[in-house]
């Protein structure tokens, strides 16, 4: 939990209250109430983060090392900027030379010090101005925070996930460098059998890490593959 976000001058902050409007869903009630109380999204107003989820790369990334001055960093599905801001934070961008390149078919507001690019990363003229950006160097880390839309249907749900994240693998490979990195999301149970098998075969260590940050009643959780290994040439 981020520190100083329960309790100020030594007193617990007061939970707010949401009352039920008569014409707002029970459900937008709910997400209102969980927004206004959790202690993440102050935090994360407090310290000018674009969105909650920027904790739970750096809890990932306070346990695995992933981040490190100089580092070449793309940031899939990027918007709204928030793991975008970790990244150039922890790879000291501004000081060292890393690069951050932050990626999303919607518009991100400027994040000093990234590079943005407007794009589907699965489209081919996005991928060539990925390459150009690159200008020839490779990639330290891949990271992905997509997710697909919710049906509320268990199974279609992990499927869509599992497409994603095969997506986003493909993607990593075309552009990691050797020893390279690669975080992904997934739902709860991890990635499937085929999935795995493939990460395996192409990193040297996986493992699945669900970062405090994210909420316990959430499906989510996060695939970490270090030590890239290239495919040889056939």
């Amino acid at each position: 939990m981020p520190r100083n976000s329960s309790r100020r001058g030594g007193r617990r902050e007061k939970k707010v209250r949401v009352k039920t409007a008569r014409r707002r869903p029970a459900a937008s009630t709910r997400w209102l109430d969980r927004q206004l109380n959790d202690p993440y999204v102050a935090e994360a107003r407090r310290l000018g983060y674009r969105s909650r989820a920027a904790f739970k790369l750096i809890e990932i990334d306070d346990r695995l090392r992933l981040l490190r001055p100089g580092l070449i960093v793309v940031d899939l599905g990027a918007a709204p900027g928030g793991w975008t801001q970790v990244a150039l934070e922890r790879t000291r961008a501004a000081e060292t030379g890393g690069r951050v390149i932050a990626l999303d078919r919607l518009e991100i507001d400027p994040v000093p010090g990234a590079e943005i690019l407007l794009g589907d990363f699965q489209d081919a003229a996005t991928l060539a101005r990925l390459e150009q950006t690159l200008g020839g160097a490779r990639a330290d880390l891949v990271l992905s925070d997509l997710s697909p839309s919710t049906t509320g249907h268990r199974a279609t749900d992990h499927l869509r996930i599992v497409t994603l994240a095969e997506d986003a693998l493909a993607f990593a490979e075309g552009v990691l460098k050797p020893g390279g990195a690669f975080v992904a999301k997934v739902f709860r149970g991890g990635a499937d059998a085929d999935l795995l098998k493939r990460v395996r075969a192409r990193f040297e260590t996986v493992r699945h890490v669900k970062p405090p940050a994210s909420r316990a009643d959430s499906a989510e959780t996060y695939l970490v593959a270090q030590g890239f290994r290239p495919q040889a040439p056939a």
